[in-house]
């Protein structure tokens, strides 16, 4: 992927800006654009070169990504200043990262300890996704929630807990459902009871 596919997808996704020149400043443009290099010179095995290009980024940008994550088409990283993307993390095509976002270990795994994210997230500004969590395709993670456990697709998680907003909501709409049994079943028993 060149650099006129990195320009084209923050013209697309942002509408702040005006040109294929403004484009070129932003650090989530440059932090891919070197991670691709790194990435090729990681699996080369040439890891010391790999590391040198990622800290090289990283001190350009402001944006951590280790040279061994696995980063699909179309990502876009918004106003990336403290992105931090472990070694073992797997992201889809079309993901959307804004500031703050760590994609790390919990620091008790081996093997794979950082997250795989499908295609089409959304991943709110200060969110930690943290250990061999899966978060699946079109998914929302608001901003500053913390995740430790697999997020199923299509939900929306947000608050410190990381709560399934689309959960929370099918089981109001249970209760309810509950609540309207119990009172028809009351009524046919006083009718009958009559």
């Amino acid at each position: 992927m060149g650099l006129r596919s990195f320009v084209k997808i923050i013209r697309q996704q942002d509408p702040a800006v005006r040109s294929g020149a403004e484009a070129l400043l932003y650090q989530g443009l440059w932090a891919i654009f070197h991670h691709r290099i790194a990435h090729r010179l990681y699996r080369m095995r040439l890891v010391l070169l790999a590391r040198v290009v990622s800290q090289h980024s990283r001190w350009l940008t402001g944006i951590e990504i280790h040279p061994g994550a696995k980063i699909g088409r179309d990502i876009f990283i918004d106003h990336g200043a403290g992105v931090v993307i472990g070694e073992t993390c797997e992201i889809g095509d079309s993901v959307t990262i804004y500031q703050g976002v760590t994609l790390g270990g919990t620091g008790k795994d081996r093997g794979k300890r950082h997250p795989t994210i499908g295609s089409n997230v959304i991943i709110g500004a200060g969110a930690k996704l943290l250990g061999p969590i899966k978060v699946g395709d079109n998914s929302k993670i608001g901003a500053g929630t913390v995740v430790l456990k697999d997020v199923l697709p299509g939900s929306t998680i947000v608050g410190e807990a990381g709560r399934d907003t689309k959960f929370e909501a099918s089981m109001r709409m249970e209760i309810e459902n509950l609540k309207k049994r119990i009172e028809a079943l009351e009524e046919r028993l006083g009718s009958s009871a009559g």
